[in-house]
């Protein structure tokens, strides 16, 4: 949606809640929207390319980016840095185009305190027993790593009271629609 100035819709929940799957989903009805792609010092999972999934940087890069003050948020999670460039996001709002951004909840926090016109939307899973499944379907961690993810999705999932709309992804179409109708208000 084009206006004046575009909107930061920040997008959480815990890994394996489906966010970039909706997100995807959001776009492919709404090619309008950008998605604010992150840079990680995590290895790219099978199918992610650089500067589409993620900005795959080292840790050595990543903490230049942050000591040269090139991000709108940035945290560690689950051993590994996450961070939101902060130029092409500026650039699209001053455009008038609405963005997307894929945000952990510390991340989040701080994009709503620089931010305050953010709407915010927490998507949670149907049960933690999904959520699992989910994780465990990709296949892609250790067991250390996946019981780490599942510890911090419980303690995520107590934070999402913070959020303006929560949104359970039980079908990928119904949540999008859902969201669909929060970016419309």
């Amino acid at each position: 949606m084009s206006r004046a100035k575009g909107r930061i819709f920040v997008i959480s929940g815990p890994s394996g809640a489906g966010k970039g799957t909706v997100i995807n989903r959001l776009i492919e009805v709404r090619p309008e929207l950008v998605f604010s792609v992150s840079a990680t010092t995590r290895g790219p999972r099978t199918g992610e390319e650089d500067g589409v999934a993620y900005y795959f940087v080292t840790r050595e890069k990543f903490e230049d980016m942050i000591a040269h003050d090139e991000f709108l948020e940035h945290a560690e999670y689950v051993g590994e840095y996450y961070g939101t460039p902060k130029k092409p996001i500026y650039e699209s709002l001053a455009n008038g185009i609405d963005v997307l951004l894929d945000i952990e909840v510390q991340g989040a926090r701080q994009i709503m305190a620089k931010e305050p016109d953010a709407v915010s939307i927490f998507i949670v899973p149907p049960d933690m027993e999904e959520l699992e499944r989910r994780l465990r379907g990709r296949r892609t961690e250790s067991e250390d790593k996946l019981a780490a993810r599942l510890k911090r999705a419980r303690e995520e999932l107590d934070e999402k009271a913070q959020y303006d709309h929560v949104v359970v992804n039980d079908e990928i179409s119904r949540a999008a629609e859902e969201i669909l109708a929060i970016i419309a208000r």
